[in-house]
């Protein structure tokens, strides 16, 4: 068992697909998992209140909280502005919440991805505009193509805090991110830090510094062919690197 790979938790959608209600994940998550983390992806379910935080995180290795077409319900953060028209998703709300405050109280590593990003934000503290391209010179963050192709491609740039454990990562202070949403990071979590920004000023990525274990979350979409593009591919390696030292440090204590 000492090269068992590590399990990483990949957070689920609650959706409506007439007649039934499924938990559903991207692939393009769980390939991201396995061939750029090299690790085991497990769905875990959107299952609000009846979400069993500790004893999922107890399983895991890992938590990748993924993007999602829902917005976070704006009471959470206290937000007043409310879009009407934006989906929502309350039971994966409850259950990306409890699962981050368990995550952090068991050093267990973390990356956010898009709405992972917003709920690791909000689980510290902090709020959200759900709008971004209504403010005044502000770039319209939203996908622009007609394909996925298009969608996925580069975007615009962002700017690398120098010395950060990302510029670490991608060994480089600027990179090019596609852009896929329409809401965003307004004010930032209590013990979070901005590692990246793009063009007018959006925060692109964080990180927990007093967090002991890897926690980083970014605002694009790395897992999105992640094997392919550099910078996605070492994302995805240092989170899985970090994956298996938790891996190695719970079968050192005889917990499995």
């Amino acid at each position: 068992m000492t090269n068992a790979l590590p399990i990483v938790g990949v957070s689920a959608c609650r959706n409506e697909i007439a007649p039934h209600t499924y938990h559903v994940v991207m692939d393009k998550y769980l390939a991201a998992v396995r061939d750029a983390a090299g690790a085991v992806p497990l769905i875990v379910p959107a299952d609000g209140e009846h979400t069993r935080s500790e004893a999922i995180v107890d399983t895991l290795d890992g938590l990748v909280l993924t993007g999602g077409y829902s917005n976070i319900e704006p009471r959470r953060y206290n937000g007043t502005n409310r879009d009407a028209e934006a989906l929502r998703d309350l039971d994966r709300d409850e259950t990306t919440a409890r699962l981050i405050h368990a995550a952090v109280a068991a050093a267990c590593p973390i990356l956010g991805i898009c709405r992972g990003l917003q709920e690791l934000n909000v689980a510290f503290g902090g709020t959200l505009c759900e709008k971004l391209h209504e403010r005044e010179e502000g770039l319209d963050h939203r996908e622009q193509g007609e394909t996925l192709e298009d969608n996925y491609a580069a975007s615009h740039d962002i700017a690398i805090s120098p010395g950060s454990h990302l510029a670490e990562i991608l060994g480089t202070n600027s990179t090019q991110v596609n852009s896929l949403h329409a809401q965003g990071i307004d004010q930032l979590g209590d013990g979070l830090v901005a590692e990246a920004r793009s063009p007018d000023g959006i925060v692109e990525a964080i990180r927990a510094p007093e967090v002991s274990a890897f926690t980083v979350a970014v605002q694009w979409h790395p897992e999105w062919r992640a094997t392919e593009t550099p910078s996605s591919k070492a994302i995805f390696a240092a989170f899985g690197d970090a994956c298996r030292e938790r891996a190695r440090a719970r079968r050192g204590s005889g917990r499995q």
